[in-house]
């Protein structure tokens, strides 16, 4: 008897405690101090209490209130606000009250993708930062980064996390290429930049296409995606969308801006799947967070010794056709980096030109700076005898030769063109004499090849030396005249 009433009271004590816990209303991780909003839209604040409870969230002078529904989740919108770099409360109350402190409303940009977006400011051996980067006082800039999980099923809350300041040093360990692109923003925009730091090493871009988003590829994309993702080293991450449920689920609720991606090393070789891929990627993120908001990616650097064959492409080649590609998807943009990339290292340390490449995307695309931001993009080819006349779009003043180093550029008035070639019909590409012939034209020829049938700019795994560009100093985008396989 004696152990039976004690079991029965143990039993009570149990249910008690749940119910108590249950009954506590909740907030997912992403809302803790020093958490930015996004400002000019409505903002979602959620979580959980017990079903039919009654919550209220108090910020910035509003307080909405709903009650949670039977599944026991709530969720309130605010109205959309100016920004406000000095930090306020919000205040969520319900059975029990819960405070975040220092929230502030500005920018919200998520930045995904493999290692190169993961490279943090305090650098991994090799740092590019200048002191003040590395320890001044910019808390206007917040990042929140969360642990690697995996999960085979989308998730509601973070595995672990909270926004932190970039100050005392704290920036070494934000995304380098975030943290210059919102270094950017607030130089121009004046308002707090909260960076959604949610990305992985090594990630194939497989594991962040949700599975409800694999029904956008063709039958033989979504075999190949499905047989390329088991391969994955890591048990926990032979399965679609892996990474997406783990990490970036539960930000679909969070209000965003946009997303910022640097990815595609580890999907070597692909071309036309890659962007089949990541036009699913896209287009589910924007179905689950529930608006079409801008997109923008880097694209693949130069690595690897530079190859003075003009047949021999590289891995990289086709990956970065395809991103340019991509720019076929609406709300889109892309950073050319060919230029300021290392062959002997896939994470050049060069992150500065990267977040700032994107920045004056965003500036020009989404906040209506007069900015230039685009690269020259190949248009057009006409053949004239022996020559190939190639038109650019994106031209802004003018083609011009240039030369990118860390944070300058420069014209080159009396340099030559490279990493031009051109193939007749038996398709073999010689190196060509290329030659600015207008704003946007470029003239293209090689005595081994009496009639050009394609050009090829920068069609290699490391195009070094590679120098066409307009005059607002970006890289012209690799091309081929070739369809994209």
């Amino acid at each position: 008897m004696l152990k039976k009433g004690l079991r029965g009271i143990f039993s009570l004590s149990v249910l008690s405690i749940c119910l108590t816990l249950h009954a506590d209303v909740r907030l997912p991780r992403m809302f803790t101090d020093h958490c930015v909003l996004q400002r000019d839209a409505e903002v979602q604040v959620f979580g959980w209490a017990d079903a039919g409870e009654k919550v209220t969230v108090a910020f910035n002078g509003q307080q909405v209130e709903t009650t949670a529904c039977d599944a026991g989740k709530w969720l309130v919108k605010l109205a959309p606000m100016a920004a406000k770099c000095e930090g306020g409360v919000m205040t969520i109350t319900g059975k029990n009250t819960l405070t975040v402190n220092d929230v502030v409303v500005g920018e919200v940009w998520v930045c995904g993708g493999q290692s190169n977006m993961e490279y943090r400011v305090g650098g991994w051996g090799r740092v590019d930062a200048t002191e003040e980067e590395l320890n001044a006082d910019l808390s206007f800039v917040r990042y929140l980064r969360d642990m690697r999980v995996t999960n085979p099923v989308p998730q509601e809350d973070l595995a672990s996390g909270a926004w932190t300041l970039c100050k005392d040093g704290n920036q070494k360990n934000c995304t380098a290429v975030g943290f210059y692109f919102a270094l950017r923003l607030h130089q121009e925009l004046g308002c707090p930049v909260g960076l959604i730091d949610c990305n992985w090493g090594g990630s194939k871009v497989e594991e962040w296409i949700p599975e409800s988003g694999m029904s956008r590829l063709s039958p033989e994309t979504a075999a190949h995606a499905r047989e390329y993702v088991t391969h994955a080293k890591q048990d926990n991450r032979k399965f679609i969308g892996c990474m997406f449920n783990g990490k970036m689920s539960p930000w679909t609720k969070y209000t965003i801006r946009g997303a910022l991606w640097y990815q595609g090393c580890s999907n070597g070789g692909q071309g036309e799947v890659y962007f089949q891929k990541m036009n699913a990627m896209i287009q589910e993120w924007r179905k689950l967070w529930g608006y079409e908001f801008p997109f923008y990616w880097v694209q693949l650097a130069n690595f690897q010794a530079p190859s003075d064959d003009p047949n021999t492409m590289g891995a990289f080649v086709p990956v970065r056709a395809a991103q340019t590609k991509c720019l076929t998807i609406p709300k889109t943009g892309q950073a050319v980096t060919i230029d300021i990339g290392e062959a002997k290292d896939i994470h050049p340390i060069n992150k500065f030109d990267v977040g700032n490449r994107l920045a004056v995307i965003a500036l020009a695309k989404d906040y209506g700076k007069d900015l230039p931001f685009a690269s020259p993009l190949f248009q057009s080819m006409k053949v004239e005898g022996n020559k190939a006349i190639l038109t650019f779009e994106n031209v802004g003043s003018g083609l011009i030769v240039g030369k990118q180093e860390t944070r300058k550029f420069s014209a080159v008035p009396e340099g030559k063109l490279q990493r031009f070639a051109v193939a007749g019909a038996d398709g073999k590409f010689f190196w060509a004499d290329a030659k600015i012939t207008g704003k946007n034209t470029v003239e293209v020829s090689a005595s081994e090849v009496a009639v050009p049938v394609n050009v090829r700019y920068a069609f290699q795994q490391n195009p070094d030396g590679a120098n066409l560009y307009n005059a607002e100093g970006f890289p012209a985008s690799p091309f081929s005249t070739e369809e994209l396989k």
